[in-house]
């Protein structure tokens, strides 16, 4: 059941902090998307995932951003969780959009050299 457990609440914290940062009001936050989190398992550190919309020098400013701010983030977790301690977090870039598009090209011009 512990698997169950964590599903949980690294979705908890995914709603939460979706959620606080659609509210940041930081110029260097672009179109972001919280994707996943994986919290580790004594509940410490937590990976946050998110994609962000743009090119690589506004994915780095959302990301710089993100980290920026992880503190108000992390307070907005205490404040909306009952969790024993409230994860560090880290942000990570998630690029399974970007691999599925390039497979999905890559299925498309297999199909056109097929014909």
């Amino acid at each position: 059941m512990a698997g169950a457990r964590m599903r949980r609440v690294d979705e908890a914290l995914r709603e939460v902090v979706a959620a606080a940062a659609s509210e940041l009001s930081d110029p260097r936050l672009g179109f972001v998307t919280v994707t996943g989190v994986e919290t580790s398992p004594d509940l410490r550190t937590a990976k946050v995932f998110v994609s962000v919309l743009g090119d690589e020098t506004e994915r780095d400013a959302t990301l710089d951003a993100l980290r920026s701010s992880h503190g108000v983030l992390q307070s907005r977790i205490a404040a909306e969780t009952r969790m024993k301690r409230t994860p560090t977090l880290t942000f990570h870039y998630d690029d399974t959009i970007e691999k599925g598009v390039r497979i999905s090209r890559l299925l498309d011009d297999g199909e056109v050299d097929d014909r």
